[in-house]
Formats: C-alpha cells, structure tokens, sequence
C-alpha cells in the first residue's frame, strides 16, 4: 500500500471515529427537523391583528377600508371620523390603536393627494403603505372619472390584458420562469459545492493545525513528504466528509418518511390543502405541469450529474490545499483569520456573479469568463450548464481547474514544508511569498 494511501486512512479513520463527528452526524438531521418543524409551527400561528383608526373627514375612502376586514385578517380598520383627532392622537400614544390614518377635507382631489397622513407610534412596513395608497389611488381615480362624466366600466372594459404564449422556433412550446428554474438547479448544486468547501477545507485547517500543536508532524515528516502528508489529508478528509452528507441524506428521507407514515399525513407544500382544491388545481394547471415536466426533462441532466461530480472534487481539492497551507502557516484558527478572507471572497464572488449575471446572459463575456476561472469555475459553470454549454468550454474549464489544483497543490507544499514545523510565530504574506522560494 503506497503512503498515500496510508494517510487517506488514517485520516478518515481519525475523523469517523471523533466523539464530535459522531454526535454531529446524527444530532445535525434531528437538529434540522426540529428547527424545521418550529419554524413551521411558528409560521402556522395567526398573527395579532393590528387595529388601523380611521379619521377619514371627507367620507370617500372610510367604507373602502372598512370592506378589507372581512377580507385581510392581519389589520382591522375602525370607522373614528366622528371623535377628535386629539383624543385619537392620544390613544395612539397610549397604544390603543396600531395607527391612525387621517383624511383631511379638501375642495378638489387634487389637493388631497399630498395631505393624508398616517400616525403611529412606529414605523409601518413598507407593503401596508403601498396598499393604503392603493386603496386610495383608486378610489380616487374613480371619483375623478365620474367627475369629469367618463364612463368608468367602458374605461375598465377598454384595458387590455396581455398574455404572451412562448414557443420555440421548432414550433414547440415553451413556459415562461425556464430560466428561473435553471438558475435554481444550478444554484443549488453550487451552494452544496460551497457549503462543502467552507465546513470540511476547515477540518483540514485544523487537523493540520492540531498536528502541530501536538509535535505528531515532526514524527510524521521524518518518513512522509509534505506533498503525500497533504494530499493525504485533503482526501482522507473529503471522504469523511462524503460519509457524513450520505448518512445525513439517509436519516433525512428516513426521518420524512416515518413522520408521514406515523402521523398519516404528507410532507410537502400541498399538505394542507384540501383534495378538492388539489382536484381543482390539477385540471386547470395539468397543461402547464406537463410541459414543465417535459421542459425539465429535456435538460441536460446527464451532463449535469457528472460535472457536478467533477466540479465538486476538483473545486473541494483546490480550496482544501488553501487551507492545509493556512493551517501549516498558523498555530491556531484565530491566527488563521486573516488567511481566510481571500479564500472565501472568490466563493461569495461567484454566487453573486451566477445569480446576478447568468440569469439574465448565461452565454454573455462576464459569465464565461468566470466559469472558466478555476476559483469561481466550480460555482459558475454549474449555473451555466443547464442552460447548455458547448463541450469546449467545459472541457476548458476542468482542464484548467484542476491544473490550477496541482500548481496550487505543488506551491502549497512549499509552505507546508516550512509551515508545518514553525512555532510561536505570526507569518505575514512576505514571508509566506519567502517560504515558496526555498
């Protein structure tokens, strides 16, 4: 057995067997579910319902308002035009109503436009303005048509409503939210990607770090090159890594299905709709489902799968030497922290490119650039490939990813070498540029 090999095992056996890797094995899905489940319990309880005074002097909008109550559950208006506007700024003071929206009386609409005022001890949210204004904009509007004697059903009759059909130039038809869902397949793959990068590139920092402090390094250094101790720990790590997801993956469903099963109901969004409205919905949206189902289909799922595949290992290599280096350089994760910044910006850096720049062009300069840098490559791609990409452009983009691991791997050993037997000392960026020349 080579001494790769060796370090592989011992490092997945050091990481499966961690008191601390075990329990958050099987306590993170249970963790997950009950966090799951209260968020869900805390979004099926009613809200308090806020109580909105109305002090409406010119009596146009008062009945408008109260209408909504039966319809919103979340405010209920109350009709005060005939109290004191003091008494009610008072009880607004007092916390006896959650505002007071006061319409002041005016000789023309017009004039009423930029006098409504809404009191209130706190600020409201931005969506009940919007709305107030709505309701008031509209009534408004319909005052002054009937002022100026123009036929308000003729008016509305005469709007258009537009509903553009899309089709593909093989006459096919096509739905529209495509590129949305694309977006979100390839953003789920590459959050994983990241998310994997983040949680297992720092186990490999800290048992570098670990080694360390313990002197186990300089036993370990005297029969392994620093480039096979590495390489070593990066896949020894990311195979203990591979185990955790796969049980958590497991226990997740397992958890799922129990609870459907026990409790008799089902698990989803559709769970607590009624099967005559899922009867109803399924009749009028049948059409639409099909062909999404058929535009999903038709998605380069294979391709999808395997770069997922490869992109992950390639871009958990790449980042794991980064981090096998840091840990080297340090003595102690809070050492490490100004090493780490310019990790994890190319991460943050290519989610934001993918979700503000792929979406709109997938095929655009910005998009391909960045898919073919190695260090947002493993994010970006991913993102693109959905919406299809020439066979070139990811050969080109593994290639270089994982050449740029071996170059970064082969430079990360020279500060592994150095690093792995310093003590007590602060590096800075000059001397890790020093370290790479010896």
């Amino acid at each position: 057995m080579s001494i790769i090999s060796l370090i592989i095992k011992r490092e997945f056996i050091a990481k499966v067997r961690n008191k601390s890797f075990i329990v958050m094995t099987f306590l993170s899905p249970l963790l997950f579910v009950g966090i799951a489940g209260f968020v869900a319990y805390l979004s099926s309880m009613k809200a308090d319902t806020k109580r909105i005074a109305i002090h409406d002097e010119s009596g146009l909008f008062v009945n408008e308002f109260v209408a909504l109550n039966d319809k919103n559950s979340e405010y209920k208006y109350l009709d005060l035009s005939t109290i004191d506007m003091q008494f009610l700024k008072d009880s607004i003071a007092n916390e006896n109503y959650e505002g007071l929206l006061y319409i002041p009386k005016t000789k023309t609409n017009k004039d009423l436009e930029n006098k409504i005022k809404f009191i209130s001890n706190s600020s409201p949210s931005i969506i009940f303005i919007e709305k107030t204004q709505a309701v008031i904009a509209d009534k408004l509007t319909k005052s002054n048509l009937e002022m100026a004697h123009l036929d308000t059903l003729a008016i509305k009759n005469a709007k258009a409503d537009i509903n553009i059909s899309l089709s593909k130039a093989t006459g096919e038809e096509s739905i529209i939210g495509l590129n949305e869902i694309k977006i979100a397949i390839g953003g789920a793959f590459g959050y994983l990607i990241m998310m994997f990068i983040i949680i297992y590139g720092n186990m490999v920092m800290r048992s570098v770090i670990e080694e360390k402090t313990n002197r186990i390094v300089e036993i370990i250094i005297s029969s392994v090159k620093p480039f096979q101790l590495m390489m070593g720990k990066i896949i020894g790590t990311s195979l203990a890594g591979l185990l955790q997801f796969l049980i958590w993956a497991i226990i997740g469903l397992s958890l799922m299905f129990a609870a459907s099963v026990f409790f008799g109901v089902n698990i989803g969004p559709t769970s607590r709709v009624s099967p005559e409205i899922m009867h109803a919905a399924q009749q009028e949206f049948s059409g639409t489902a099909q062909l999404y189902i058929k535009e999903l289909w038709n998605l380069p799922i294979a391709s999808i799968l395997i770069s997922f595949i490869i992109y992950f290992i390639g871009g958990y290599f790449l980042y794991s030497s980064f981090y096998a280096a840091i840990g080297a350089a340090v003595d102690n994760q809070t050492d490490s922290q100004q090493f780490l910044l310019p990790i994890i910006m190319p991460l943050m850096l290519s989610v934001y490119v993918g979700f503000f720049t792929v979406i709109n062009d997938p095929h655009g300069t910005i998009a391909v650039v960045f898919s073919m840098i190695p260090l947002t490559s493993p994010i970006v791609m991913l993102m693109r490939i959905p919406f299809g990409v020439p066979w070139w452009q990811i050969a080109i983009s593994v290639s270089l990813l994982f050449a740029t691991f071996f170059a970064v791997v082969w430079f990360a050993a020279k500060i592994y070498r150095v690093g792995i037997l310093m003590y007590g000392k602060k590096p800075t960026w000059k001397e890790l540029y020093r370290w790479l020349k010896y």
